[in-house]
């Protein structure tokens, strides 16, 4: 909850010329989904139910600070929102673990799919940065 604080008053301070420089392609995206979510749900809404999708959980606290959303509304419902999000998943943990048997088997190869699957956007990023080095480096064929 200290994050979504500390994203809110960086957001607060750049103000919106800071989401105009957004120049990557995915963050630009969740930026404009949280903006979209503040704006048709209200703020109260918007920053628990934010608190639930992936991108925009990371980029939905300095866009309510750019946007200028009041600090008491923003700071009650992200507490709210911190706190539904982090117990439904220690709930959820919970009841997972009471309702699989011998949940250790899956541990090792549920958290190598996540390492595998977080390592993807990270290798394609790498490649295509290759790739681009490349491009530039090399000089057209003549035909």
């Amino acid at each position: 909850m200290a994050g979504a604080q500390v994203g809110f008053w960086t957001g607060r301070r750049a103000g919106r010329a800071a989401l105009a420089r957004v120049g990557n392609r995915r963050l630009r995206a969740g930026a404009d989904r949280a903006e979209l979510l503040l704006a048709r749900y209200g703020y109260a809404k918007a920053v628990v139910l934010g608190r639930f999708i992936p991108v925009v959980r990371t980029v939905l606290n300095p866009v309510a600070g750019a946007i200028g959303v009041p600090v008491r509304a923003f700071t009650l419902w992200q507490a709210i929102g911190g706190l539904a999000w982090s117990q439904s998943l220690v709930l959820g943990g919970y009841w997972l673990g009471d309702s699989v048997r011998h949940p250790d088997a899956y541990l090792v190869p549920a958290v190598a799919a996540v390492v595998v699957v977080s390592l993807v956007p990270v290798t394609l990023e790498v490649l295509r940065g290759h790739r681009t080095k490349r491009a530039d480096r090399d000089p057209p064929a003549d035909v």
